[in-house]
């Protein structure tokens, strides 16, 4: 299995350091990403999470909510949408069979339109969530007008008690897929919230969606995380209990298992980065690393 890192929207909220924790000019906003991945596989092309779709930019007043569009300001080019990204690598759209989703924002789910024929997973619970529209936040973050692919939705009940996966609950078997991708539950930031782990040649990625924002949240020994992003994922939170929780849980999938699953969020930049820049070098010089020993490490 081959893993590209694609970033699929570029969003420049105000706030700077304050949000990012990056060293800039006053007045110069953050940056966040949309980290989306492509999945090879013998089963066709895997995308997990979508970022932004080709209709979110050419018609964003009526794909997208105005305020959400004005605290994210995601800087919608054509270009970065992976169904564009993924015409420069040499594929069609018809090529991605399936899509696996960490959950249904707005900025999770805008190029589901983008890849009509591709079967699309979710948790069911976020589906239902999102079908409902029961508080004033559900009714922005989640856009129906993404949604025309439904027919072709494959939802899954949470686990209760059977496959594990380092001690987490998992979905396994999902429908058409290699027994390499798994969903795995981790509600908070929406009630049907889910990671995405691939197993890849070097070992585990968990795509860890929405679970946190900041790379330094997943330090295992001084947990910490900008005031800008704790407040936003406060106020995005569907359930802050379990979402503290899953937290925890991964702090200490890190700190037992850092060796041999490497976990990162949607938004962080730096951690797109590194992430990206390592998959280049794997993918240009495999031997060297292999002989080298190299292995997963969740801060690099």
């Amino acid at each position: 299995m081959r893993i590209h890192h694609l970033n699929c929207m570029t969003m420049c909220p105000r706030g700077g350091r304050f949000l990012d924790g990056q060293r800039r000019p006053r007045g110069v906003p953050a940056t966040l990403v949309c980290h989306c991945l492509l999945l090879e596989t013998d089963q066709g092309l895997v995308l997990v999470d979508t970022g932004f779709g080709l209709e979110d930019v050419r018609d964003p007043k009526s794909r997208l909510n105005p305020f959400l569009v004005q605290a994210c300001r995601p800087q919608l080019n054509e270009q970065v949408t992976a169904v564009r990204q993924l015409a420069r690598l040499g594929y069609e759209p018809e090529d991605v069979r399936h899509i696996v989703l960490t959950h249904l924002d707005f900025d999770h789910a805008g190029g589901l339109d983008d890849f009509p024929k591709a079967r699309v997973h979710v948790m069911a619970a976020e589906v239902d969530a999102a079908r409902a529209q029961a508080t004033w936040l559900d009714r922005r973050r989640y856009r129906p007008k993404q949604w025309s692919t439904q027919p072709h939705w494959a939802t899954y009940p949470m686990p209760r008690g059977g496959e594990s996966w380092f001690g987490f609950e998992c979905v396994r078997e999902l429908k058409g897929l290699p027994p390499d991708i798994l969903l795995v539950p981790l509600v908070g930031h929406t009630l049907g919230h889910a990671g995405v782990a691939v197993r890849s040649p070097d070992g585990w990625l968990l795509h860890a969606g929405d679970a946190y924002f900041y790379h330094e949240e997943m330090n295992p020994h001084r947990p910490r995380c900008t005031p800008g992003l704790r407040a936003y994922q406060a106020w995005m939170q569907k359930d802050g209990r379990p979402r503290k929780r899953n937290q925890e849980r991964l702090r200490e999938l890190v700190r037992l298992h850092g060796q041999q699953v490497r976990v990162f969020c949607a938004h962080d930049a730096l951690e797109f980065e590194r992430m990206e820049a390592d998959a280049r070098t794997r993918a240009e010089a495999p031997t060297a690393l292999e002989s080298e020993g190299h292995t997963w490490s969740s801060h690099s």
